[in-house]
């Protein structure tokens, strides 16, 4: 599975040939700053998604209560996502003809895409209703998808990195 099956070539031969592609690609250090912003964000959009999915799953914070979880870690988690889409999409422009034929790519596009609906979905409505609302073993379910379709985002995201 790959990009190219959605014909977006001249898209991506025109972000290839922008001046913000070139300035990305010739800068000794534009793609590092960026890439360890991007990482920086996924490692604070990780410990939002975990505090909540543990405490769906029953372990974490016990002082309070599902809502009050997810309510404090919403907005690091909104926050998190806008940085980690605005330096994607600089690291996108910075090799997109790369990733146009990349699995990997597109296996994390799609993993961002599903967690992304859910978490703004399905968990989002779970832990409004709270933990009395929803059974044990719907709780842990949904911490669970959730987790494996973050771990899909960050597993796509290192497996760019080590394929051609």
């Amino acid at each position: 599975m790959s990009l190219s099956s959605l014909n977006l070539l001249p898209f991506i031969e025109w972000v290839a040939a922008s001046p913000l592609s070139k300035w990305i690609g010739a800068s000794s250090w534009a793609f590092a700053v960026v890439e360890s912003i991007h990482l920086l964000a996924l490692s604070v959009i990780g410990g939002a998604v975990l505090i909540v999915d543990l405490k769906l799953l029953g372990f974490g914070i016990r002082s309070q209560t599902l809502r009050e979880v997810a309510h404090d870690a919403q907005k690091w988690f909104l926050a998190s996502w806008t940085v980690m889409i605005v330096t994607g999409l600089l690291l996108f422009w910075s090799e997109p003809q790369k990733l146009y034929y990349s699995t990997p790519f597109a296996v994390k596009m799609i993993c961002l895409l599903l967690a992304t609906i859910f978490a703004l979905t399905v968990r989002r409505k779970v832990t409004q209703a709270g933990e009395r609302a929803i059974s044990p073993l719907a709780m842990k379910l949904i911490a669970l998808v959730s987790l494996m379709l973050w771990f899909g985002v960050a597993a796509g995201g290192r497996w760019i990195g080590f394929s051609g």
